[in-house]
């Protein structure tokens, strides 16, 4: 039966970022723990005819001090699942198999979740349209999507797309692009920046590029800390 043995060394690669791609189920137990050596071997077999679509990781407390204080146990066998870094269910203690077949159940995906992670794949426009139809604000389809129809100029409704979901860096990097259009290959924009500096102040559309820009050049771009602290100078 396939299960990882986490440490307090490997926790956070092995299962919280795992756990970003598939259910991660966590079974904090110790050696001297009557009741899991019953339980520990039933949540193996059940996770394991889930065939690969949920990862069991254990926890030797007594081995890990620092994993058995982040998750405050007060007693074992405790058993955590985690989705996208972070708990969404638990229990502690012995329990039945068909309790413990139910919380594993709870974590799959279903059929319309499997299709949608499908057509995502896919990744052609077709699919993306498909993969919203049944799932409107799915971020991965949103933003594929919007790269796709920004490369067929159709930025204003890769804009219109992106605004089904929360601003993070992800989407204001492709409604950047959306908005700035095409910039040539061998452009360091330090011309444009210099000039829209001079327009900001008044000039709202003026701004959104400037701020576009610095977008499309990127926190990694040594310039782009001087030209925000510029900006901010304009402004206020």
């Amino acid at each position: 039966m396939a299960f990882i043995d986490a440490t307090d060394a490997t926790f956070q690669t092995e299962v919280v970022e795992k756990s970003s791609e598939i259910p991660v189920v966590v079974d904090l137990w110790a050696p001297w723990c009557g009741p899991c050596k019953t339980l520990g071997p039933m949540i193996e077999r059940i996770i394991d005819a889930t065939g690969g679509k949920v990862l069991l990781a254990k926890v030797n407390v007594d081995e890990n001090p620092g994993l058995h204080e982040a998750f405050q146990v007060q007693s074992i066998p405790a058993v955590y699942a985690l989705k996208d870094g972070a708990v969404v269910n638990g229990f502690m203690g012995a329990q039945p198999e068909q309790a413990i077949q139910e919380f594993v159940d709870s974590l799959m995906p279903t059929e319309q979740q499997t299709a949608v992670t499908e057509l995502v794949a896919a990744g052609d426009e077709a699919s993306l349209r498909l993969a919203l139809s049944m799932e409107p604000s799915h971020e991965d389809a949103i933003v594929k999507l919007a790269e796709l129809l920004i490369a067929d100029k159709h930025q204003d409704e890769a804009l219109a797309l992106l605004e089904r979901i929360p601003e993070s860096d992800r989407t204001r990097h492709v409604a950047a692009l959306a908005r700035v259009g095409d910039v040539p290959v061998d452009d360091d924009y330090d011309e444009q920046l210099t000039a829209l500096l001079n327009q900001v102040k008044g000039d709202d559309e003026a701004r959104q590029q400037f701020v576009d820009l610095l977008e499309m050049m990127g926190a990694d771009d040594p310039r782009t800390s001087e030209y925000r602290r510029r900006l901010t100078a304009r402004l206020y």
